[in-house]
C-alpha cells in the first residue's frame, strides 16, 4: 500500500507550476533572492529588514503595525526586524503621543543613509532586471502586476485603519 495521498478527482488534473499564484511566488522569491546578495554581502540584512527599512525609507515615521499592513508581513518577523535595525543604529522607538501603547519607528541618520545607498542599488537592479526582459515584456509584467495588486487589496497608506 503506498503513504501517497489520493489526488481528488476534480475533472483535471492539477498542475501546481502552472498555478499562477505559484508562478507569482517563484518569479518574486527568484528575484527577492538575487536583489538580497545586495544588502545582505554589505549590510548584513535579511529580506525584512531590508522591507522595513525600505518602508521607513519610503513613508517616513509609522508604527510596527503600519509596516505589517503595508508590507503583508507578519508581526513577529516585522518585531524581529525592528530589533535588529535598532541594535544596528538604522532605526529608532518614540512612544507616540497620540496612542501611548504605540511606539513610532523612524529611520536615524545611519539608517537614512543605508536605505540611499540600499535605494540606489535596487534602482539598478530593476534597470537592469528590465533590460534583460525587455521594454516591452517589463512593460507588460509591470502593468499585470499593478493590476492583480490593485484587485487583491486597495491602495494602503500609513495610518489607513
Amino acid at each position: 500500500m503506498s503513504d501517497v495521498p489520493k489526488q481528488r478527482e476534480t475533472g483535471q488534473e492539477f498542475d501546481l507550476e502552472g498555478f499562477l499564484p505559484y508562478l507569482l511566488n517563484q518569479a518574486a522569491e527568484a528575484t527577492s533572492r538575487s536583489f538580497q546578495a545586495s544588502y545582505k554581502a554589505e549590510y548584513g540584512m535579511t529580506r525584512t529588514q531590508w522591507r522595513v527599512l525600505a518602508n521607513l525609507g519610503k513613508f517616513g515615521a509609522m508604527t510596527a503595525r503600519d509596516i505589517c499592513r503595508i508590507s503583508h508581513i507578519e508581526k513577529t518577523k516585522v518585531s524581529r526586524a525592528v530589533a535588529a535595525l535598532e541594535a544596528e543604529g538604522l532605526l529608532q522607538r518614540a512612544t507616540s503621543p497620540e496612542d501611548r501603547r504605540a511606539e513610532i519607528l523612524s529611520l536615524t541618520d545611519g539608517g537614512r543613509r543605508v536605505f540611499r545607498d540600499l535605494g540606489q542599488r535596487a534602482l539598478a537592479y530593476d534597470a537592469e532586471l528590465r533590460k534583460r526582459l525587455g521594454d516591452g515584456v517589463a512593460t507588460q509584467i509591470d502593468a499585470v502586476l499593478r493590476s492583480i495588486a490593485a484587485q487583491g487589496d486597495p491602495d494602503v497608506t500609513p495610518g489607513d485603519d
